[in-house]
């Protein structure tokens, strides 16, 4: 019986008004595991709260422990929470790195192909199944609070002007709570990782149809970010896509 594998690639976008990027993302050698964190803070402190978001997650698995699938929900955890106390621990030898921090959200599919995503902030996992939009993760904002209270709806969301307003993130409360939840990866998903920069500018329901006009993840991030950057690309934009296809060969890009 052939293995079922997975494809992924990911791009990343200062974009056409912000003056320098915040966003940082990490694809492992073994393609198991991808993150993208979304940096806040001015004088540079975003992107390195971001930075080291990534590189502690790309740090802890490396270090090459086999996990089983229970143990991964700690194993986020924990990684989290290095992240976090690292972040503070840095902005508080630099007072231009003061009240940095940074979204995040961590997939990991395991070896039975299993998702697993831990996530703070508004940086989302989305997952696409033939017409089917699936959000995988809740944001951590103002505006999906309201949303969730039935005060607003999803396109409102994208237009309110606290839709950049996050309620939680890595960098400023310690301990930090990461939400984590577990979601199967069928041959033919395609699971989207991606800052806000994204539903910024693609309605949830257009991002589902470009995602299937694509034949692979690196035409479904080139597409994304495309048409993020025909519509004026007005924040940093960070897309990381996963697609499960029956295929032997398991590539990363």
């Amino acid at each position: 019986m052939a293995k079922l594998a997975w494809q992924s690639a990911g791009l990343t976008s200062r974009g056409l008004v912000r003056k320098d990027n915040q966003d940082n993302y990490f694809i492992s050698k073994d393609g198991r595991v991808f993150v993208v964190a979304d940096g806040v803070g001015g004088y540079g402190g975003g992107e390195t709260a971001s930075r080291i978001a990534v590189e502690t997650v790309e740090e802890r698995w490396s270090l090459g422990v086999e996990l089983e699938s229970n143990d991964l929900e700690a194993w986020m955890r924990e990684t989290a929470h290095e992240a976090n106390r690292r972040i503070i621990d840095a902005a508080q030898k630099d007072v231009a790195l003061e009240n940095m921090g940074t979204t995040i959200v961590i997939v990991v599919v395991d070896k039975d192909g299993e998702l697993h995503i831990g996530h703070a902030g508004d940086s989302r996992a989305v997952r696409v199944r033939n017409d089917e939009f699936k959000m995988l993760t809740i944001d951590h904002s103002m505006v999906m609070e309201m949303h969730m209270k039935g005060q607003l709806t999803l396109e409102q969301c994208r237009t309110n002007i606290y839709k950049h307003l996050i309620t939680r993130c890595l960098g400023h409360d310690d301990p930090v709570e990461i939400d984590y939840s577990r979601f199967d990866f069928l041959p033919g998903d395609c699971v989207v990782l991606a800052s806000d920069g994204l539903a910024d500018e693609i309605p949830e329901d257009e991002i589902c149809r470009l995602v299937q006009e694509c034949a692979d993840p690196g035409a479904v991030c080139k597409t994304l970010m495309d048409t993020v950057l025909e519509r004026g690309a007005h924040d940093n934009t960070t897309i990381v896509a996963v697609v499960r296809s029956p295929k032997v060969v398991h590539t990363t890009s």
